[in-house]
């Protein structure tokens, strides 16, 4: 899996950059988290910083065109973003499902 970062563009407010992309793949349209992953390495990031918004892969293409927020750190992306967004790219997963836990 290869990936070539399209456009960067700096969000200071918000502490992050967003960032559109493209991966080139040989198999199936690789998972989000996989391409979180591969993202974040390219970027010398980690990968809580990384949320994955889209990923669109036109039918029959090894190509998958996608838009990520890169943030500052963690808690920034923890901040701003939605719940939703947060349970789908894995981040602060491991710090909250601990307290569930002992709820129930």
């Amino acid at each position: 899996m290869e990936v070539t970062i399209i456009e960067e563009e700096e969000n200071p407010m918000l502490h992050r950059s967003d960032v559109r992309f493209e991966v080139t793949h040989e198999e199936a349209t690789p998972s989000r988290l996989s391409v979180r992953d591969s993202l974040a390495a390219k970027l010398n990031k980690d990968a809580d910083e990384v949320v994955i918004h889209t990923l669109d892969t036109k039918f029959g293409m090894r190509k998958t065109v996608g838009y990520a927020k890169v943030y500052d750190s963690p808690e920034d992306a923890r901040d701003v973003e939605q719940e939703y967004m947060l349970e789908r790219n894995k981040i602060g997963m491991d710090e909250e499902a601990e307290p569930e836990a002992e709820e129930a």
